[in-house]
């Protein structure tokens, strides 16, 4: 709101105004403001009246548009123009933010040339969606229907832009229980005045409004003692917009009671859904009734009436739509309400209602008996009255008792700790519930069914609170829903408390948010197990904090991560005490693990840690000579580094692997075809030579072949020898002889009489070697590179026929 900061303003800023009554014109000069359209129309349409445009050119119309910041003149071609034109102003705002529309128009007062005509004030609004524009109306509104005026003839409109067209919110006059209204998305905001009447300043402000669900929310503040008012649907009295929904929130004060009625009501024929009314109250159930339904009185304080519409049929004939006037009537609360409450389906669960002022005027009533404090025992039905009774007169609670002696009579399986639901006629909803539960000597309590979180600074709870207290008033801890505490396990009696939070009641739920059991001994005080799903950060403080934690006092997290996970530990708001006997630890130990992690005493400085694996996490109290023992122990749930260094090595060494061999794999493909063209050619005579791209044989100053290595015989032909025998090509032979076969100068005459391509015989030296015997079809193989020929000493011809024909050698060395 902008309180009494001067809102209306008009739009015009005057530079020359000229009256000449002498020739009946009149005529004017002004300057739109920026982002500001004038629209000068006619009102009545058989008048001849005009209004002309001075420019370079005259231009006169029944009506011009202008906008933007450039002068204009104006000349009207009749003596009284204010009873012929209507003088309209819209303006732009958009409420991006809380505060908008401080610059909404100038003051109106003061320029006497528009104060003579009607005129109409018009904001279209738009908010950023599904947001909402809020108008103030500082000094409260009433509605009137469509076809009225108001008695001072300053009108309120508002309207909302739809996709399906524009809807009318409502007409308004000043002076009501209306104290505002706010407009889903886009709407239009407008004020008409008529001639000779100043508009005031501070009836009204824009402002960006909250999140609603519906095509507007009205809210009235309805006055103290007995009032009535009217209140339309949208459109009245044309239909309500189809499968749509209208909020009006009403704000009772003091001791009242506001009751509902619906009046010339028609009701559309509907393809869907049906029309209903719904009303809401904090912290109760929404009540949902029929339109021709008798409305319930509503006594429990502040609450919203809900309008639905149904998908209708508008095809059909007679089929009128929705559309209705709605009455409300306030009065005080005098008579008492009566109210039965029924405790047999609670288990175990007792309820009590408790006055807080004892100088209110509150009255309550137990079976007609007046009562401070009613307490209603668990599996019956008890009647209660409350006479002048408000919400925060009086504070609603229940409580049970869970416990045995000995491990054998308690409870064989869980218990399961729920919110009752209590009926709508208690003047208050139940603020809290507390279970107390007791195991046997030696015994544990186990707290299982919906993961908690602690609630902790940068981890609150938005919903309801459970707080764990031990019998000495000491709090565990508070914790609620939608966290990773799977367990919790306290050896020592304990007191389960859910409330709301925030203040707000405590809701009621179908499903129980804990499951209670009775156990065995446990070898810590406190042990809560943990399953943090991954990529998450959760904060987990020592039973107790903010204050530390009982002497020699031990708790245990048994923390287990998701599979390639791992945890890293951040001990924040640590604080060591100064110990007088034993010492403070914090321990970090994994599953299956003899060795511990982590370990620190108070008198050492806490480090971070990251666990690879599930673990368990152990702190124990000393006996503090001064000081106090407590943590909080962030800890933050990401992927396992380790690991991922690990993968990414075996996928570096993979691929340098895959490397090394596309490398090797080349190499001997190449080597392959280079060897595929080089073909080694016998020659009996002494000299060998490859045909192909090596080119012709050497010379014997080029080549090497008079030169002789000294090799010992069986590392080279032996197994050639042995081969050839089993075969049957020759005999065995002692000793490797040289072969005496023609020099190189021989050899090179010949050579280069020879065509290249053709086979010739090669002729043969004067001691005549023996022919070349008729190879097998696996001799066609290439002959092996480092198969040693030399040259032998001549053989005589019994030598030479008793080697008999040779086996050409398969492979060398």
């Amino acid at each position: 709101m902008l309180g009494s900061m001067s809102l209306l303003r008009t739009p015009l800023c005057f530079l020359l105004f000229v009256s000449s009554l002498a020739s009946g014109f009149r005529s004017l000069t002004f300057t739109p403001d920026r982002g500001t359209t004038v629209n000068i129309s006619r009102l009545a349409k058989g008048s001849l009246c005009k209004v002309c445009s001075v420019a370079t050119t005259r231009n006169c119309e029944e009506s011009l548009l202008f906008e933007g910041d450039i002068p204009v003149s104006l000349e009207f071609n009749c003596p009284r123009p204010e009873n012929e034109f209507r003088v309209e102003i819209t303006q732009k705002i958009e409420c991006t933010t809380k505060a908008c529309g401080e610059d909404l128009v100038r003051a109106v007062s003061g320029f006497g040339p528009w104060l003579d005509f009607h005129r109409r004030f018009t904001w279209n609004l738009k908010a950023s969606g599904p947001k909402s524009v809020q108008v103030d109306f500082t000094k409260g509104m009433r509605q009137i229907p469509p076809s009225e005026n108001c008695s001072d003839m300053q009108t309120y409109t508002l309207k909302a832009f739809q996709k399906t067209g524009t809807v009318l919110i409502g007409k308004y006059c000043r002076t009501g229980p209306i104290s505002g209204a706010q407009i889903l998305n886009q709407g239009s905001f407008s004020l008409d005045v008529p001639p000779g009447l100043e508009v005031q300043s501070d009836y009204f402000a824009l402002s960006g409004g909250e999140d609603i669900k519906s095509l507007a929310k009205i809210t009235l503040a309805l006055p103290q003692g007995t009032s009535s008012s009217e209140l339309l649907s949208p459109n009245f009295p044309e239909s309500f917009p189809d499968d749509d929904v209208m909020e009006w929130y009403f704000e009772l004060t003091g001791k009242q009671s506001a009751a509902i009625q619906f009046l010339d009501l028609t009701e559309p024929r509907c393809l869907k859904k049906e029309t209903a009314a719904e009303y809401h109250s904090k912290g109760r159930r929404a009540l949902v009734m029929g339109l021709r339904d008798t409305q319930p009185v509503q006594n429990q304080g502040d609450f919203s009436l809900i309008l639905r519409n149904c998908e209708m049929d508008r095809k059909r004939t007679g089929s009128r739509g929705l559309s209705l006037k709605l009455k409300v009537t306030s009065s005080k609360i005098r008579s008492p309400v009566l109210c039965s409450v029924d405790l047999k389906k609670t288990r175990g669960l007792s309820l009590h209602v408790e006055r807080l002022k004892p100088a209110s005027e509150c009255e309550m009533k137990m079976n007609s008996v007046i009562m401070e404090k009613i307490t209603v025992p668990s599996g019956g039905v008890s009647q209660l009255s409350f006479q002048d009774c408000l919400p925060q007169d009086i504070n609603v609670t229940a409580s049970g008792v869970i416990g045995c002696s000995q491990l054998k009579n308690c409870p064989k399986g869980p218990v399961p700790l729920m919110v009752p639901s209590l009926p709508s006629c208690l003047p208050s909803p139940l603020n809290a519930v507390t279970w107390a539960l007791r195991p046997p000597p030696h015994g544990t309590v186990e707290l299982t069914c919906l993961p908690l979180q602690q609630s902790l600074p940068g981890q609150l709870c938005d919903d309801n609170v459970i707080a764990l207290t031990e019998d000495d008033g000491m709090t565990i801890g508070h914790f609620c829903p939608q966290g990773a505490i799977q367990k919790v396990q306290i050896h020592t009696n304990v007191s389960v408390t859910m409330r709301g939070s925030g203040g707000r009641g405590l809701r009621s739920s179908v499903k129980p948010l804990l499951m209670a059991s009775l156990k065995e001994e446990i070898a810590e005080r406190y042990i809560f197990t943990v399953s943090p799903k991954r990529d998450t950060r959760l904060l987990l403080a020592t039973p107790g904090w903010p204050v530390g934690m009982k002497s020699y006092a031990t708790v245990s997290w048994i923390i287990t991560l998701p599979p390639k996970m791992e945890a890293h530990l951040k001990f924040v708001n640590l604080s060591q005490p100064k110990c007088a006997n034993r010492h403070t630890n914090i321990r970090v130990q994994r599953f299956d693990n003899l060795e511990e992690d982590y370990s620190r005493r108070e008198d050492e400085a806490a480090d971070e840690i990251s666990v690879s694996e599930s673990f368990y996490l152990n702190m124990s109290n000393c006996m503090p000579e001064r000081g106090d023992f407590m943590v909080i122990t962030e800890l933050t749930v990401q992927k396992n580094q380790l690991l991922i260094i690990v993968v990414s090595v075996v996928a570096a060494l993979v691929i340098l692997f895959l490397a090394v061999l596309v490398v090797v794999c080349f190499v001997i493909k190449k080597k392959k075809k280079k060897l595929s063209h080089e073909v080694s050619i016998y020659n009996p005579n002494g000299s060998s030579f490859k045909p192909g791209h090596n080119g012709f044989p050497k010379t014997r100053e080029d080549n090497e072949s008079h030169v002789y290595e000294s090799i010992e015989d069986t590392l080279v032909y032996t197994h050639l020898l042995r081969k050839g025998a089993q075969m049957g090509i020759y005999t065995d032979s002692d000793a490797y002889e040289p072969f005496a076969g023609p020099t190189d100068s021989q050899v090179s005459t010949d050579a280069n009489n020879i065509q290249t391509g053709v086979y010739q015989a090669y002729p043969l030296p004067p001691q005549q070697a023996p022919p070349l015997p008729n190879r097998p079809p696996s001799h066609s193989h290439d002959l092996v590179d480092n198969v040693i020929y030399q040259a032998q000493p001549p053989l005589d011809e019994h030598n030479t026929a008793a080697m008999g024909a040779r086996l050409e050698p398969e492979g060398g060395n």
